[in-house]
Protein backbone atom coordinates (compact mmCIF):
# COMPACT_ATOMS: atom_id res chain seq x y z
CA UNK A 1 0.00 0.00 0.00
CA UNK A 2 1.48 3.47 -1.01
CA UNK A 3 2.52 5.89 1.50
CA UNK A 4 0.39 9.36 1.69
CA UNK A 5 3.97 10.84 0.80
CA UNK A 6 4.67 8.64 -2.05
CA UNK A 7 0.83 9.79 -3.67
CA UNK A 8 -0.24 13.31 -5.17
CA UNK A 9 -3.35 12.39 -6.46
CA UNK A 10 -6.42 10.10 -5.73
CA UNK A 11 -9.61 9.27 -7.46
CA UNK A 12 -12.46 7.62 -5.98
CA UNK A 13 -15.22 6.40 -7.41
CA UNK A 14 -18.68 4.92 -6.22
CA UNK A 15 -21.68 4.61 -7.34
CA UNK A 16 -23.75 6.66 -5.08
CA UNK A 17 -23.55 10.07 -3.07
CA UNK A 18 -22.64 8.91 0.50
CA UNK A 19 -20.90 5.43 -0.59
CA UNK A 20 -17.29 7.06 0.04
CA UNK A 21 -18.13 8.51 3.82
CA UNK A 22 -19.24 5.43 5.18
CA UNK A 23 -16.12 3.52 3.44
CA UNK A 24 -12.75 5.56 3.10
CA UNK A 25 -13.63 9.65 3.99
CA UNK A 26 -11.60 9.01 7.29
CA UNK A 27 -8.40 7.66 4.97
CA UNK A 28 -9.50 10.53 2.03
CA UNK A 29 -8.95 13.32 5.18
CA UNK A 30 -5.51 11.11 5.86
CA UNK A 31 -4.55 11.97 2.11
CA UNK A 32 -5.25 15.29 1.88
CA UNK A 33 -3.75 16.07 5.18
CA UNK A 34 -0.69 14.77 2.96
CA UNK A 35 -1.56 16.84 0.48
CA UNK A 36 -2.35 14.61 -1.89
CA UNK A 37 -5.25 16.15 -4.23
CA UNK A 38 -8.36 14.20 -4.32
CA UNK A 39 -10.84 13.82 -6.60
CA UNK A 40 -14.60 12.02 -6.32
CA UNK A 41 -16.20 10.61 -9.67
CA UNK A 42 -20.16 9.50 -8.24
CA UNK A 43 -21.47 7.00 -10.97
CA UNK A 44 -24.89 7.98 -9.84
CA UNK A 45 -26.77 11.37 -8.34
CA UNK A 46 -28.73 8.47 -5.86
CA UNK A 47 -32.00 9.52 -7.34
CA UNK A 48 -33.74 6.78 -5.43
CA UNK A 49 -32.49 7.11 -2.25
CA UNK A 50 -34.13 8.76 0.90
CA UNK A 51 -37.61 7.69 2.64
CA UNK A 52 -39.63 11.37 1.90
CA UNK A 53 -41.73 10.15 -0.85
CA UNK A 54 -43.34 13.81 -1.27
CA UNK A 55 -39.82 14.39 -2.90
CA UNK A 56 -39.05 14.48 -6.45
CA UNK A 57 -36.84 11.75 -7.93
CA UNK A 58 -35.34 15.43 -9.34
CA UNK A 59 -35.37 17.40 -6.33
CA UNK A 60 -33.55 14.10 -4.67
CA UNK A 61 -30.79 14.12 -7.23
CA UNK A 62 -30.15 17.60 -6.76
CA UNK A 63 -30.34 17.39 -2.95
CA UNK A 64 -27.64 14.94 -2.86
CA UNK A 65 -25.27 16.16 -5.29
CA UNK A 66 -25.17 19.34 -2.64
CA UNK A 67 -24.67 16.83 0.25
CA UNK A 68 -21.86 14.63 -1.22
CA UNK A 69 -20.48 18.23 -2.24
CA UNK A 70 -20.55 19.39 1.81
CA UNK A 71 -19.55 16.22 3.06
CA UNK A 72 -16.46 16.19 0.50
CA UNK A 73 -15.13 19.69 1.98
CA UNK A 74 -15.29 18.12 5.37
CA UNK A 75 -12.25 15.67 4.28
CA UNK A 76 -10.82 18.51 1.99
CA UNK A 77 -11.67 17.17 -1.33
CA UNK A 78 -13.35 19.89 -3.71
CA UNK A 79 -13.35 18.21 -7.13
CA UNK A 80 -16.44 15.97 -7.96
CA UNK A 81 -17.65 14.46 -11.19
CA UNK A 82 -20.88 13.11 -11.32
CA UNK A 83 -21.88 10.84 -14.30
CA UNK A 84 -25.48 11.04 -13.99
CA UNK A 85 -26.35 7.32 -14.47
CA UNK A 86 -29.67 6.26 -13.41
CA UNK A 87 -29.71 5.46 -8.97
CA UNK A 88 -30.15 1.33 -9.56
CA UNK A 89 -29.46 1.06 -12.98
CA UNK A 90 -25.91 1.23 -13.01
CA UNK A 91 -24.95 -1.45 -15.50
CA UNK A 92 -21.20 -2.80 -16.32
CA UNK A 93 -20.38 -2.50 -19.96
CA UNK A 94 -18.53 -0.01 -22.68
CA UNK A 95 -20.00 3.28 -21.56
CA UNK A 96 -19.56 3.19 -17.67
CA UNK A 97 -15.80 1.83 -18.83
CA UNK A 98 -15.36 4.81 -21.40
CA UNK A 99 -16.78 7.64 -18.51
CA UNK A 100 -14.62 6.40 -15.65
CA UNK A 101 -11.62 6.19 -18.08
CA UNK A 102 -11.79 9.63 -19.56
CA UNK A 103 -11.99 10.60 -15.32
CA UNK A 104 -9.01 8.64 -14.44
CA UNK A 105 -6.93 10.00 -17.74
CA UNK A 106 -8.13 13.52 -16.57
CA UNK A 107 -7.58 13.33 -13.25
CA UNK A 108 -3.92 11.43 -13.77
CA UNK A 109 -4.04 9.01 -10.19
CA UNK A 110 -1.63 7.17 -8.96
CA UNK A 111 -4.74 5.20 -6.47
CA UNK A 112 -7.52 4.70 -7.44
CA UNK A 113 -10.15 3.73 -4.17
CA UNK A 114 -13.36 2.06 -5.19
CA UNK A 115 -15.66 -0.52 -4.64
CA UNK A 116 -15.74 -4.33 -4.94
CA UNK A 117 -16.23 -6.05 -8.54
CA UNK A 118 -17.38 -9.12 -6.58
CA UNK A 119 -20.48 -9.98 -5.27
CA UNK A 120 -20.07 -10.30 -1.30
CA UNK A 121 -22.64 -13.68 -0.48
CA UNK A 122 -21.92 -12.49 3.26
CA UNK A 123 -23.43 -8.88 2.60
CA UNK A 124 -26.58 -8.19 1.02
CA UNK A 125 -26.23 -4.25 1.43
CA UNK A 126 -22.24 -4.44 0.39
CA UNK A 127 -23.27 -5.95 -2.86
CA UNK A 128 -25.84 -3.57 -4.07
CA UNK A 129 -25.92 -4.32 -7.71
CA UNK A 130 -24.92 -0.57 -8.66
CA UNK A 131 -21.73 -0.91 -6.41
CA UNK A 132 -20.68 -4.10 -8.21
CA UNK A 133 -21.23 -2.62 -11.36
CA UNK A 134 -19.27 0.75 -10.61
CA UNK A 135 -16.52 -1.61 -9.34
CA UNK A 136 -16.10 -3.49 -12.25
CA UNK A 137 -16.25 -0.52 -14.52
CA UNK A 138 -13.29 1.20 -11.95
CA UNK A 139 -11.64 -1.86 -12.26
CA UNK A 140 -11.62 -2.38 -16.34
CA UNK A 141 -10.94 1.13 -16.64
CA UNK A 142 -8.05 1.23 -14.69
CA UNK A 143 -6.91 -2.35 -16.95
CA UNK A 144 -6.70 -1.90 -19.71
CA UNK A 145 -8.87 1.03 -20.60
CA UNK A 146 -7.11 3.94 -19.40
CA UNK A 147 -3.61 3.09 -20.24
CA UNK A 148 -4.35 1.63 -23.07
CA UNK A 149 -3.85 4.65 -26.29
CA UNK A 150 -5.54 2.24 -28.34
CA UNK A 151 -9.11 2.25 -26.28
CA UNK A 152 -11.37 5.00 -26.98
CA UNK A 153 -9.51 6.64 -29.36
CA UNK A 154 -11.72 9.73 -29.11
CA UNK A 155 -10.57 10.14 -25.95
CA UNK A 156 -6.98 10.49 -27.21
CA UNK A 157 -8.04 13.07 -29.68
CA UNK A 158 -9.75 15.09 -27.04
CA UNK A 159 -6.55 15.58 -25.44
CA UNK A 160 -6.83 12.72 -23.08
CA UNK A 161 -3.40 11.22 -22.78
CA UNK A 162 -3.41 7.61 -21.20
CA UNK A 163 -2.37 6.90 -17.78
CA UNK A 164 -1.40 4.30 -15.83
CA UNK A 165 -2.90 3.86 -11.99
CA UNK A 166 -0.76 2.36 -9.80
CA UNK A 167 -3.11 0.88 -6.70
CA UNK A 168 -6.64 0.20 -6.63
CA UNK A 169 -7.65 0.75 -3.00
CA UNK A 170 -11.08 -1.95 -2.74
CA UNK A 171 -13.16 -0.77 0.14
CA UNK A 172 -14.01 -3.64 2.48
CA UNK A 173 -13.26 -6.36 0.31
CA UNK A 174 -11.02 -9.20 2.03
CA UNK A 175 -8.96 -6.78 3.23
CA UNK A 176 -5.58 -6.38 3.42
CA UNK A 177 -4.17 -3.16 4.45
CA UNK A 178 -5.81 -1.02 7.67
CA UNK A 179 -5.40 3.04 7.64
CA UNK A 180 -5.63 4.47 11.36
CA UNK A 181 -8.46 7.11 10.76
CA UNK A 182 -8.89 7.72 14.61
CA UNK A 183 -7.81 11.12 14.54
CA UNK A 184 -9.72 11.99 11.60
CA UNK A 185 -12.70 10.16 12.85
CA UNK A 186 -14.79 13.54 13.43
CA UNK A 187 -14.06 14.89 10.00
CA UNK A 188 -15.41 11.60 9.23
CA UNK A 189 -18.82 11.79 10.90
CA UNK A 190 -19.35 15.48 9.99
CA UNK A 191 -19.03 13.91 6.36
CA UNK A 192 -21.57 11.06 7.29
CA UNK A 193 -23.95 13.72 8.70
CA UNK A 194 -23.60 16.12 5.93
CA UNK A 195 -26.05 13.46 3.94
CA UNK A 196 -29.56 14.44 5.39
CA UNK A 197 -31.47 13.61 3.51
CA UNK A 198 -30.47 9.96 4.26
CA UNK A 199 -30.71 9.17 7.65
CA UNK A 200 -33.76 8.85 9.83
CA UNK A 201 -32.32 8.36 13.14
CA UNK A 202 -28.77 10.36 12.98
CA UNK A 203 -27.41 9.18 16.57
CA UNK A 204 -28.34 5.99 16.27
CA UNK A 205 -26.71 5.75 12.93
CA UNK A 206 -23.51 7.45 14.65
CA UNK A 207 -23.21 4.86 17.43
CA UNK A 208 -23.49 1.88 14.93
CA UNK A 209 -21.02 2.84 12.75
CA UNK A 210 -18.11 4.03 15.40
CA UNK A 211 -18.22 0.62 16.91
CA UNK A 212 -17.77 -0.99 13.36
CA UNK A 213 -15.01 1.65 12.66
CA UNK A 214 -13.62 0.31 16.02
CA UNK A 215 -14.51 -3.47 15.29
CA UNK A 216 -12.06 -2.98 11.63
CA UNK A 217 -9.30 -1.79 13.59
CA UNK A 218 -8.97 -4.20 16.09
CA UNK A 219 -9.66 -6.74 12.80
CA UNK A 220 -6.64 -4.39 11.43
CA UNK A 221 -4.22 -4.87 14.68
CA UNK A 222 -4.41 -1.15 15.92
CA UNK A 223 -4.33 -0.83 20.07
CA UNK A 224 -7.51 -1.34 21.68
CA UNK A 225 -9.70 2.32 20.93
CA UNK A 226 -8.38 2.85 17.73
CA UNK A 227 -10.15 3.20 14.52
CA UNK A 228 -9.86 2.34 10.92
CA UNK A 229 -11.12 1.83 7.46
CA UNK A 230 -9.77 -0.94 5.72
CA UNK A 231 -8.74 -2.23 1.95
CA UNK A 232 -7.83 -4.76 -0.34
CA UNK A 233 -5.13 -2.98 -2.22
CA UNK A 234 -4.10 -4.68 -5.61
CA UNK A 235 -0.95 -3.94 -7.81
CA UNK A 236 -1.95 -1.97 -11.13
CA UNK A 237 1.44 -1.58 -12.50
Amino acid sequence: MLKPEEIERALVVTAHPDDVDFGAAGTVAVLTDAGVEVAYCLVTDGEAGGFDQTVSRTQMAAIRREEQTKAAAEVGVTELVFLGHADGGVEFGMELRHEISRVIRQVRPQVVITQSPNINLDSVYGSHADHVATGQGTWAAVYPDARNPFAFPELLTSGYEPWSVDEIWIMLADATDTVDITDQLERKFRALMCHVSQHRDPAALEERVREWYLQLGRDGGLPDGRSAERFRVVDAR
